[in-house]
Parts: C-alpha cells; structure tokens; sequence
C-alpha cells in the first residue's frame, strides 16, 4: 500500500471520528426556532424562556431532541418534560396562562443546582442522576423552585425579566411564519397604490407589457412615443428632414 494512500485513509478516520465526537456534545440552539420571552442571570447561573406557540410538551421535547440527542431523556408527559445535556437542562412545560402553547427553559446546570427542587426533579428523571448533580454541588442549600410556569409560587433567587435589547440582538432574526422565505415587499391596499402614482420600483400596479406615458411628467417625454405620423419633409423636395432637439 502507498503511503499516499495510507495518508488518505487516516485523515478520513480523523475526520469521522471528530465529527462522532461532535455530534454528541453540546445542546440544540434553541433560539434559532423559538422567540426569547424572559431571562434570569447571576454570573455562571442562566435561563432563558422560549415560546413554541401552539405545539404541546412532548412535541416540542421530540423536536429538540432529533435537533439534539440529550443524554438523558424524561418520559413523555403532556406538562413537563426535561432533555439533559453536558452543559445545559432543558424543561419543556405547559403554559399554564396558555395552555395551548408550551414554554421551553433552557437552563445552566449551576442554575438548575441552586433554584431546582431535587424532589421535583426525581418525579421526571432518574434519581441516580439528580443525586448526582446536587453531590457534585458541594452540598451547597438549594432551593424549592419547580419551573417558569409556577415561578411566581416557587420563586428562583433572583426573578425573571423582560429581555433587554442587548439580550434580544443575540437572538437571530426570523422571517414571516418561520419559512425562511422572502416575501414580496408592498402594501396591497389600493391607498398606497393611488399615493405612489409616480409608478415606483415596489408599487403592484398591473403592467400590460407597453410603455405608456407618464402623466406627472411634460408633453414630449422621452418615454411617451408621438402618435404614427408621415415623416416631415421639406416642401417639394420629397427628402426626409433631420428631426430637430426638443
């Protein structure tokens, strides 16, 4: 075997198995479906509340997780479900104000350690794995917090707030009904037709294919042709005449 061909083979073992480790590591990005609604920082501790309007908790919870395989997984339950990553726990919930649509909190795992109730969280995840994660907090006191929607009876240390405007630049922008598709850019209503009688770039007027005259405009425009007339010639000569500058 050549040794340009041995070179080939190692760097797509390489290549594969960084790509095996990466597809394993991190969190889905949640912002990228879903709009931001509230936020609670302190430092290391963070969570940020999402919308997913008209979509139930175990639908939401399916679709981050083909995003994103979780290494732990609760069972399905249409009020609280929870996909735990390496660096992040996310609680997917029903609202209770709206009921048909769900809250996403993507939580740190110091925020989830120093605001969750570990009681709480044993009734969804296996308990080996909360005994776990509040061990390795240092036996550090916790708090009695059970998620967004019931944050105003099990209030977290610090309260939620309304994103800031340095906050909602973080989150890229989304287009009409999340498509990302370009939609036509114009108004439709016949107001803003008759106010652009000018003819602009973005106006919907109903074009039939021909140039027509401009009415804002002078008589003998550039754009408007003169009616179809027998070229001008000079008297008794018969030869056409050079058409002068207007």
């Amino acid at each position: 075997m050549s040794k340009w061909l041995q070179y080939v083979i190692k760097s797509v073992l390489v290549v594969a198995l960084m790509a095996s480790v990466l597809t394993g590591c991190g969190s889905p990005n949640v912002s990228d479906t879903y709009p931001l609604e509230s936020v609670n920082k302190s430092g290391s501790e963070t969570s940020y509340i999402y919308r997913a309007e008209g979509k139930t908790v175990p639908v939401v919870a399916a679709e981050l997780s083909d995003q994103q395989k979780p290494e732990q997984k609760s069972k399905e339950d249409p009020d609280h479900m929870f996909l735990v990553y390496s660096d992040k726990w996310i609680h997917v919930m029903k609202d209770e104000k709206k009921p048909e649509d769900s809250l996403i909190e993507v939580d740190s795992k110091e925020y989830v350690q120093r605001n969750y109730n570990p009681s709480f969280l044993e009734a969804y995840l296996i308990g080996s794995l909360v005994s776990d994660l509040f061990d390795s907090f240092g036996g550090k006191k916790y708090g009695n917090y059970r998620g967004y929607t019931s944050y105003e009876k099990y209030k977290p240390n610090k309260q939620y707030h309304a994103p800031s405007t340095n906050e909602k630049k973080s989150i890229p922008p989304m287009t009409v009904e999340r498509k990302g598709s370009i939609f036509k850019r114009g108004s439709s209503s016949s107001s803003s037709s008759k106010s652009d009688d000018s003819g602009g770039l973005f106006s919907k007027k109903k074009s039939s294919g021909s140039i027509s005259k401009n009415k804002s405009s002078g008589s003998g425009s550039f754009f408007s042709p003169s009616k179809s007339k027998a070229p001008r010639t000079k008297s008794g000569s018969g030869r056409i005449s050079k058409r002068g500058r207007r």
